[in-house]
């Protein structure tokens, strides 16, 4: 699935597509067929629900487009469905939009070096999906990007929904206001500045604050971080990485349903919380 169409100037434009209707049990399917595509025993079965209730909710999924068969394989004496996503994100539309209006950033300046007159004064970089950097890595964060997207847009009074590959920036694009997302193992550009950063990854990829002094080993843990652009300081840049998926994962959830917390201060650790017991991270906890 190509999560994203490329434009000539080396910048991509995130696909979505809308949902019309959706339950917490969906969610949670989505959430799993964005890791990988599966069959529909085996969701049921992580997620601990009876087999006939999960093809209930795949069937509705199917019916409103959201999921789509990949291809068909043989398990023992019977042929599973294997599904995906039928887009790498979604939006729900809850009331036909009058008039745009762009929410004021009430006095935060926390995002004020990245939003200028309405709209995005920054670039959006997440690792490539590609193999790539001494550790070959290949990240899954461009769904975060379009999350904090969503977020970022409603102090936008126009669409900027454009992220960038790390391993297309260039040089003088590294002089520019930068939102990085993910680690130093699958983001370059994060990798370029980690040692610029109070709250920084070291050689083992664990977290250590240099204002505790303190290392963060948990694979829940990220990091918030904004700092002076060390290529450009009257330039920005913000870092939102953990030190595995789930790391980076409780951070966008942080800076989204904590942001007036978490913006009082430029550097901040949280960790990502486990709820409901499924594996995935769906609360979070801000460290320091």
């Amino acid at each position: 699935m190509h999560l994203a169409d490329e434009r000539k100037d080396g910048t991509y434009i995130l696909k979505t597509k809308e949902l019309d209707f959706f339950t917490s049990t969906q969610v949670k399917i989505l959430n799993m067929l964005s890791k990988k595509p599966t069959y529909p025993k085996n969701i049921a079965k992580l997620l601990r629900i009876n087999e006939q209730t999960l093809y209930y909710h795949v069937k509705q999924l199917q019916k409103i487009g959201a999921i789509k068969i990949l291809r068909k394989e043989e398990h023992g004496a019977y042929i599973a469905n294997i599904y995906e996503l039928s887009s790498p994100s979604f939006f729900v539309k809850f009331s036909e939009m009058q008039k745009s209006h762009k929410v004021p950033l009430s006095g935060n300046e926390f995002l004020r070096p990245f939003i200028e007159n309405g709209k995005l004064n920054a670039k959006i970089v997440v690792g490539s999906p590609d193999p790539h950097g001494p550790e070959r890595a290949r990240s899954r964060d461009a769904y975060y990007a379009i999350d904090l997207g969503l977020f970022l847009g409603k102090f936008l009074s126009e669409s900027s929904s454009v992220v960038c590959l790390d391993t297309d920036i260039r040089e003088p694009e590294l002089k520019n206001n930068l939102i990085l997302i993910g680690g130093p193992v699958i983001n370059r550009i994060t990798k370029l500045i980690n040692d610029k950063l109070p709250i920084r990854f070291d050689s083992k990829k664990n977290i250590y604050s240099s204002l505790r002094k303190k290392t963060y080993k948990q694979d829940d843990c990220g990091i918030i971080v904004k700092i002076q652009n060390p290529f450009d300081t009257s330039k920005h840049i913000l870092v939102i990485a953990g030190k595995r998926y789930s790391g980076t994962r409780a951070g966008i959830l942080s800076f989204i349903n904590k942001f007036e917390e978490l913006s009082k201060k430029n550097s901040r650790v949280v960790e990502g919380l486990d709820n409901d017991g499924d594996g995935i991270v769906d609360d979070v906890r801000i460290l320091e």
